[in-house]
């Protein structure tokens, strides 16, 4: 059960730290994979940040539910409503945009065919890309059981306050588990001691708290 951080924008606010000692404390816990979500600021405020993040986290880097700048990253995460607007926005079936989100030239066709701008650097970042929906019941990972995912995010286990969390999972997460023939990402006010007998667990907060309270050990130190 590996760690899969979450670095909410919002939340670092909140516990005012930084992109750096972030990456820093999910390092230190050996996280695999890290997520960037931020659903308040630009394009381009996120565009400077994924940036920000690559100088700091070179492992898998995700970005949530912003297709524009998956060039930018190693996959994306999408929630069941991104992926009906995303349906709509290319005009394409829930297994056809996931199958284009994995493949980026196909991302990239269809993107310049609808005029839709994709923030790049340079073409060679279109490379087979990491995609994961998130899933909240038995019928929704049935359902993604047919989609071509990397993984599946299933939550949430507890309330959280960085997202609207209505479904409260708990314990029957360990059953609905069974159900899914991809790796499953439990999401959702998961600690970082959990024992869940998944593939990864997302941390987010924990991960924020934990880096607070190193950087005021670390001042007190410095002060004496």
């Amino acid at each position: 059960m590996a760690i899969y951080a979450l670095l909410d924008w919002d939340t670092l606010k909140k516990y005012d730290i930084s992109i750096k000692d972030f990456c820093k404390t999910a390092k230190g816990l050996k996280a695999k994979i890290l997520q960037y979500r931020d659903k308040n600021s630009s394009l381009e405020e996120k565009k400077e940040r994924l940036l920000e993040i690559r100088k700091h986290w070179k492992k898998p880097l995700i970005i949530n539910d912003t297709v524009e700048l998956l060039p930018y990253c190693d996959g994306i995460h999408i929630g069941q409503e991104d992926l009906d607007a995303l349906c709509q926005k290319f005009n394409l079936s829930r297994y056809d945009v996931v199958d284009m989100l994995k493949n980026s030239e196909k991302l990239k066709m269809k993107s310049e065919k609808l005029n839709i701008k994709l923030y790049t650097l340079h073409s060679s970042l279109f490379t087979k890309k990491i995609v994961g929906l998130s899933t909240h019941n038995k019928e929704e990972i049935l359902e993604a059981n047919t989609y071509p995912l990397s993984y599946i995010g299933l939550g949430a286990y507890r309330p959280t306050s960085t997202k609207d969390t209505d479904n409260i999972i708990g314990e029957k997460v360990i059953d609905l588990i069974k159900y899914s023939y991809h790796p499953v990402a439990v999401i959702g006010g998961v600690k970082i001691y959990d024992k869940i007998p998944s593939k990864f667990k997302v941390i987010g907060s924990d991960i924020c708290r934990l880096t607070s309270s190193r950087l005021r050990k670390k001042k007190i130190f410095r002060q004496k």
